[in-house]
């Protein structure tokens, strides 16, 4: 079963704020009377301790009164402004890798309601290159990381490992061979290149001697032989850097702009279950 962390947010927040204000103005009142008399009926004999039980709040309410502050803030900065995700695969390797915890910008795509996902406030459109999370379409429980390819009018074509849009080639610079660390080792002796996606400078990964993936002919945008597509209104393309080790928009089809969840733009932190710490990713930006 997948875990809603957003919904188990909003329940807490409702629950534990719902209590306090039911406390507020329907129970203390009433309580507060009690504790008095019965603070008065036991006279100066009463210790300090026995004084701080009596006045005590019911655990429930001293709960709710600690916690709701803490929910409300903790909601609030995740569904509008940043939310961590964790890098589970390699399929945006070389710039993300296996075990990046990554921060992710919830206001560039619109402000939305928790587990509603309802954009109320448009703050703006992907655009080409851009590194976004969304939910995946096939299973919106599911949060995916890609690179938007294509954005709604964009004709998007992928032939022979090599991207054009609307008719122009984008332009790859052999870097070398890669040398992956940790998890990434597996894909030592790929085909590094620095892909140009229409001024937005990025790494990519092509393994040498494995077919194009866009030959496969379950691919919903397969014709003669490649990916070729238009883009239509409210949808986006997205590929991972990783191009020939990458599930996305070739095979499962177009991101809704309804599934859009935010733009990642920083690396805080790094662990690699089984290869350890890697210091040198934190804090790294994301392009």
């Amino acid at each position: 079963m997948d875990f809603d962390i957003a919904l188990v947010l909003v329940v807490l927040t409702f629950a534990s704020g719902i209590i306090w204000l039911m406390d507020k103005y329907l129970w203390e009142k009433e309580r507060k009377a009690r504790q008095q008399a019965e603070l008065e009926k036991k006279g100066k004999e009463i210790t300090e301790q026995e004084r701080d039980a009596l006045l005590a709040d019911p655990v429930i309410v001293d709960y709710a009164k600690s916690l709701f502050p803490i929910f409300f803030i903790v909601l609030l900065l995740r569904s509008f402004i940043f939310e961590p995700f964790r890098i589970p695969s390699q399929s945006m390797m070389p710039n993300l890798w296996v075990g990046d915890f990554i921060l992710v910008n919830k206001f560039s795509y619109g402000v939305r309601l928790p587990v509603l996902n309802l954009e109320i406030i448009d703050t703006g459109k992907p655009k080409n290159g851009d590194v976004a999370v969304f939910r995946y379409p096939v299973n919106p429980s599911i949060n995916f990381i890609k690179r938007v390819i294509g954005v709604p009018g964009d004709h998007v074509v992928y032939k022979n490992k090599v991207l054009y849009i609307n008719g122009k080639m984008i332009p790859q610079e052999l870097m070398g061979v890669y040398e992956g660390e940790g998890s990434g080792e597996k894909m030592t002796g790929a085909v590094l290149k620095n892909e140009d996606l229409l001024g937005v400078k990025h790494n990519i990964l092509l393994v040498p001697g494995k077919p194009d993936y866009s030959h496969m002919y379950f691919s919903k945008f397969y014709k003669e032989g490649h990916i070729d597509l238009v883009v239509p209104e409210g949808h986006y393309f997205m590929m991972g850097d990783n191009r020939d080790e990458s599930h996305d928009s070739r095979f499962w089809g177009l991101v809704p702009q309804d599934n859009l969840v935010g733009k990642a733009f920083m690396i805080w932190f790094n662990w690699d279950v089984g290869h350890g710490l890697f210091w040198e990713r934190i804090g790294n930006t994301i392009e």
